[in-house]
């Protein structure tokens, strides 16, 4: 945020003989002046742009200040450098760097038609919320809000970016699939008590391809943790086939997802699947032998052991056939744990031990992807009275999300923040403090001398004008 002249004072203590004193005086300056990564991210790809051409405007164009797409970046923006709710726009729109960011033609907001509005170059809450509480319904004969999001659309343009990115065609993907929880303190629409989390919640699905967002779905508490899960995943697929015809494809989730509709679906489809499987008596019994041998391998050795049996397993009224199972026998300190997996793929392609540990074992790194983006980009920020309006904010933190992703993959390699998360990268990159002075040619960032990262924020802008992504695709009509 930016500073605001001020004569008045503040007296510390001092050092040494030496007084300490501050003012705010230094003139127009930023906390943020690292964000300017995050806009040769947008420029080279187009992800809010292809975001906003998502959103149906029906304002008066004669009567329009700021465009969807400005709207939308100046929220996603703000996540990005930590700004968590609409509520902190009244303050930010003084800020001129992120009138850069946004692509304000008037940065400095003086030459605005209303005298009040001048020095203020963005948007206040008050039109910010109006991409939040459009009804679904809204059409140009709607009094106030009139931005209406095209969910389908929203939807599409997350595995459309993940596509772009790509150089070329993978041989194989695996795309894992979750569930989590987004606690609720108000009466929110959609608001229901969830037992396993204890608390009145959201159920938001996830899905991922390795770091890439492919899906962020609002959901009721109140429903199975793989309710519309085999909808995501027809869509996802068909997408993608629809770019990549010959990849092969393979889901991935814990026991929560393995449900017969969808691993019918996989077989029916030719799309693989490796799915935590619950454990029962009939499943511990078929293990029997090998939870032995582990436990006297423990007790011989004291240290944990594991045991693996591959076998064919059929439930007595769920499944519609046998499927190839991975039983884990595991004996810990703490005794005997049993896990298992079912799955399509084949035991020459991948052995008992690789399929579980080396295979299965990695889905615990979207469990990170989804802790990031809820804790550092606030998509548990659900605090708005319908759930169409939460299912926005979630958008807006999965497209700040995907920002900052490609910030860490593509301009942060070879780094020392190569694998940072992004509350770090926020705090080490972006949270630059810079005077900014714009001129009729130039805006001029001065960024703080004592800055200690400025090797990785050299190597990050040079790793950004190096890459090549492939051209941002037009919008649609």
């Amino acid at each position: 945020m930016i500073t605001e002249c001020s004569e008045v004072s503040f007296d510390f203590h001092p050092l040494v003989s030496r007084q300490v004193t501050a003012r705010f005086d230094g003139g127009v300056i930023t906390s943020d002046g690292g964000g300017v990564l995050l806009r040769e991210i947008e420029k080279r790809t187009g992800i809010i742009h292809q975001f906003a051409a998502c959103f149906r405007d029906y304002r008066d164009p004669e009567l329009v200040e700021f465009s969807v797409e400005e709207l939308l970046a100046q929220r996603i923006y703000a996540l990005c450098l930590g700004y968590e709710d609409v509520n902190d726009h009244d303050d930010l729109r003084r800020d001129p760097l992120l009138a850069v960011l946004v692509g304000r033609r008037d940065p400095t907001g003086e030459n605005r038609d209303n005298p009040r509005d001048r020095g203020k170059p963005l948007a206040g809450k008050s039109t910010l919320n109006r991409l939040e509480l459009t009804p679904p319904g809204a059409s140009a004969n709607s009094r106030y809000k009139k931005i209406v999001a095209d969910h389908h659309e929203i939807d599409a343009s997350f595995v459309e970016t993940f596509l772009d990115l790509q150089a070329e065609p993978p041989t194989e993907i695996v795309i894992d699939v979750d569930a989590t929880d987004s606690p609720l303190h108000g009466h929110q629409l959609g608001r229901f008590f969830h037992g396993y989390y204890d608390e009145y919640c959201y159920l938001p699905l996830y899905m991922f391809c390795g770091e890439h967002l492919l899906c962020a779905k609002l959901r009721p508490a109140d429903i199975d943790g793989a309710a519309g899960a085999l909808k995501q995943i027809m869509r996802i697929v068909s997408h993608i086939r629809g770019r990549w015809s010959e990849v092969r494809i393979v889901i991935r989730g814990d026991s929560g997802f393995c449900r017969e509709p969808i691993m019918r679906w996989c077989e029916k489809n030719g799309v693989d699947f490796v799915f935590g499987l619950a454990k029962n008596v009939r499943l511990s019994k078929i293990l029997g032998k090998e939870l032995h041998e582990a436990k006297l391998e423990y007790e011989g050795t004291g240290q944990a052991a594991r045991k693996f049996k591959d076998f064919v397993y059929r439930t007595r009224n769920s499944w519609s056939c046998e499927r190839r199972v991975v039983g884990k026998a595991e004996h810990l300190t703490k005794g005997a744990n049993p896990r298992f997996v079912v799955t399509s793929l084949s035991a020459e392609r991948w052995d008992p031990r690789r399929l579980y540990e080396d295979l299965y074992c990695a889905r615990g790194e979207m469990e990170n992807r989804i802790k990031e983006q809820q804790l550092y980009l606030f998509a548990s920020r659900t605090s708005a009275q319908t759930m169409r309006a939460n299912q926005l904010r979630l958008w807006l933190s999965a497209v700040a999300y995907t920002l900052m992703q490609i910030l860490r993959q593509e301009g942060l390699k070879d780094t020392s923040l190569a694998t940072a998360r992004c509350d770090t990268i926020r705090l080490k990159l972006l949270k630059i403090g810079a005077l900014v002075q714009i001129t009729v040619r130039r805006v001029w960032l001065s960024f703080v001398q004592s800055y200690p990262y400025q090797t990785v924020f050299a190597q990050a802008l040079a790793n950004l004008q190096q890459w090549r992504p492939l051209a941002p695709r037009p919008a649609p009509a």
